[in-house]
């Protein structure tokens, strides 16, 4: 009876929970990125760490609501041309939320198209 139990106990479903790894990941990813493209792209103010520090924290933490609430993968390689306007999008809309940041339309989707290219170098989703 308790070998029965046993196997009752491990057929439960596991909890999904967050991805932490994943989190962290894509955050270094984007800091270093903003870091890079703000130096190289022309639309972009060039931002000192900690700048980047708090734009990649509001990039990661958008990604994540924006998965977690419409279902919808924001990597710009995730779901195609609608995970790189969404991952241009969230890029841009930091801005607003960043103090010192500042950045055009056209640096937005640099951005995203480097972002998608390392993610697609270093993946930030565990199988």
């Amino acid at each position: 009876m308790l070998a029965d139990e046993m196997n009752d106990n491990s057929e439960q479903p596991k909890d999904e929970g967050i991805n932490w790894w994943g989190l962290i990941v894509r955050f270094v990813v984007a800091t270093v990125v903003l870091m890079i493209t703000s130096w190289l792209v022309p639309g972009f103010k060039n931002m000192g760490v900690g700048t980047s520090l708090i734009a990649a924290i509001v990039i990661a933490i958008m990604d994540f609501l924006i998965e977690k609430i419409f279902k919808l993968d924001a990597s710009p390689f995730g779901r195609g041309i609608i995970g790189f306007i969404i991952a241009t999008a969230i890029i841009y809309l930091t801005q607003f939320l960043v103090p010192g940041m500042s950045i055009t339309l056209f640096a937005a989707i640099i951005a995203a198209l480097i972002i998608g290219l390392m993610d697609l170098i270093l993946p930030s989703r565990i199988m």
